[in-house]
């Protein structure tokens, strides 16, 4: 969520709120001329998620290829029941463990024991604001964001009211949970713009220490009160904290020793000039006005490549990170449909990106029918080394109304393997699942929604975060709590893709830390490609019902007998994607057989 508030005084807040809903209001009307004048999203008159009934915890709800089979609300202390969109008490990002989920928010952070998810339970809660409290896992150690200028260095919620103070605290926390009951902040790493993301960044030539790039979007706070912190009087003026991201190094056997260590200009051109990116504006009639690149919003690191995507307010970048302390920006792309770069997410093998635009600072409503297709949206492009191009966009595939804050948000890859399927959150868009291994027309495939809020008026709400960990799609409902969603076989999805997609398992899981998918040899693997292929019509119909023959029989067998018919396969499967209008997915049946064979 783009738009940071700091809330000191009841009043003060109401004023702030009042405001928001005039701007958020008058947005609403500009971009609904804007968007008369070109594409805008596809009316479904017989999309069950039209005319939902509002409501709080009495919203209507409907789901197709999804299923609702755990819910939690979150705790009292994690709300306010006299303005349920509160945004001192919004729930935020998800991060897994073993069998807990970390659900930080602007409030502090809970902890679920999601060991049965279908019925979540709070082991504990802690209350500590100062911003949407992103959370990450190593080991013992949580890693918390702290944005607002409200933070203060011993988690108290009276706030700060000083310009200047040595309780103001805007930085990365480490909490040691050894002691989970008992959280205890070991550390607290003070930044010039706060932390309104992190991520964390492993380099395995460096097990002693982990390293946390942070995000910091929200205002330069006084080098009175952190040495060093400039606003800066020009883009030229090299003194200015804008213009780059911190870099946190974190000795994992001593975390009360962690430090900034370097704060990179990845922004920079190739004479040196910090401003080197977008400088902000509109990209020309009928464009989106896009934030200056000053700022990343979210960095995604994917160590098995050395290489990370920033979502960086006026541009997607490319980072090789081979070097965790100095990163170095080697691509950088724009799109004249965004407004701001929000998140980013790489398909599995590397070779395309996916960015997120949160047109509105996700307290808009962004998906209605006068709303372009392409705003709002996520953006995909080729990667090939260095280079990205442009390959398609992705948007809710139904229009919202006024009463619900829509636009594309967070979300993670669903390992199905030989395919490019992504759940993400829409906030009171709901969840989609859609896949984009064409990226020129990506295809939703399942979705899970709610009603409004409020049937009279926008009241932010919605999902933040929609995650797969461990075989099940994990929601971090704004307002409502924990959502805890299966995949269902359909005509775009067998049971085999979706057994397969179970069979990826972690121990620990930080979403801006992407994995990669790795499948273990086995028949449900080798069938979820064969089903592609008969979808797809990959191969013909006569082979398919051979193979899957051949597939039924080598699993009767034992030993030697099982691994000579599996090689037979494989060598029949070869000749197969010489003639296979898919080729490359038959190949991968064939490396999957060849696999089997050797258990």
């Amino acid at each position: 969520m783009t738009p940071r508030y700091t809330f000191p005084t009841s009043s003060a807040r109401r004023r702030i709120l009042h405001l928001r809903h005039l701007l958020v209001l008058a947005g609403s009307l500009l971009a609904a001329t804007a968007g008369a004048q070109g594409d805008s999203v596809a009316i479904s008159h017989d999309d069950p998620r039209i005319g939902l009934r509002a409501g709080y915890q009495d919203a209507a709800e409907v789901a197709r290829n999804l299923e609702l089979v755990g819910h939690s609300a979150r705790p009292q202390n994690f709300g306010n029941a006299q303005n349920l969109g509160d945004f001192a008490f919004l729930n935020g990002d998800l991060a897994f463990k073993g069998n807990l989920a970390f659900q930080g928010g602007f409030n502090g952070f809970q902890v679920w024991d999601i060991s049965n998810p279908k019925s979540p339970t709070l082991r504990t809660s802690f209350v500590c604001p100062g911003g949407q409290g992103d959370p990450s896992i190593y080991k013992n150690l949580l890693f918390f964001s702290v944005e607002e200028t409200r933070g203060r260095l011993d988690c108290g919620t009276q706030g700060v009211t000083d310009t200047v103070s040595a309780e103001r605290f805007r930085g990365v926390r480490i909490f040691d949970i050894s002691d989970l009951d008992h959280p205890k902040q070991v550390a607290a790493v003070q930044t010039c713009r706060g932390s309104h993301t992190h991520t964390l960044v492993i380099d395995p030539n460096d097990p002693d220490n982990v390293y946390i790039y942070v995000s910091g979007t929200s205002v330069v706070r006084s080098g009175s009160e952190l040495a060093g912190c400039a606003r800066g009087a020009s883009l030229s003026d090299t003194t200015t904290s804008l213009f780059r991201i911190d870099i946190i190094k974190v000795p994992v056997a001593a975390p009360q020793n962690a430090r900034v260590v370097n704060s990179p200009r990845i922004f920079a051109d190739s004479a040196g000039t910090i401003a080197g990116l977008w400088l902000g504006g509109a990209h020309g009639p009928g464009t989106q006005t896009t934030t200056q690149t000053n700022m990343c919003h979210d960095i995604t690191v994917y160590s098995a490549i050395g290489l990370a995507a920033g979502a960086c307010s006026g541009n997607g970048i490319l980072l090789d990170i081979r070097d965790p302390v100095h990163p170095k920006r080697i691509a950088a792309v724009i799109d004249p449909n965004f407004a701001y770069w929000h998140s980013a997410t790489f398909n599995n093998d590397g070779t395309k990106v996916l960015f997120s635009d949160e047109w509105g600072g996700g307290m808009a409503p962004r998906c209605r029918p006068t709303d372009k297709i392409t705003w709002g949206a996520d953006a995909i492009f080729y990667r090939a080394g260095d280079k990205m191009t442009p390959a398609g966009h992705y948007k809710l595939p139904v229009a919202q109304t006024d009463q619900e804050n829509c636009v594309a948000h967070n979300g993670s890859l669903i390992p199905i393997p030989g395919r490019d399927v992504m759940t993400q959150a829409w906030y009171q868009g709901g969840v989609s699942v859609f896949d984009f291994t064409d990226p020129a027309h990506p295809k939703e495939i399942a979705f899970f929604d709610r009603g409004p809020m409020d049937s009279t008026k926008l009241l932010l709400g919605g999902d933040w975060g929609t995650y797969w960990y461990n075989g099940h799609i994990y929601a971090s409902e704004i307002d409502r709590g924990l959502d805890v969603l299966d995949l269902k076989a359909s005509d775009q999805l067998s049971q085999n893709e979706i057994d397969a997609a179970k069979l990826v398992r972690f121990d620990v899981f930080n979403p801006q830390n992407q994995p990669k998918l790795v499948w273990p040899a086995s028949y449900v693997v080798a069938r979820a490609y064969l089903d592609q292929l008969v979808r797809d019509k990959g191969i013909s119909s006569e082979r398919s019902s051979a193979i899957a023959r051949d597939l039924d029989r080598a699993e009767k067998l034992k030993a030697a007998s099982e691994r000579t018919a599996l090689t037979q396969l494989a060598a029949r499967l070869d000749r197969d994607a010489s003639t296979a209008s898919d080729p490359t997915r038959v190949q991968s049946l064939a490396a999957t057989v060849r696999e089997l064979a050797k258990r």
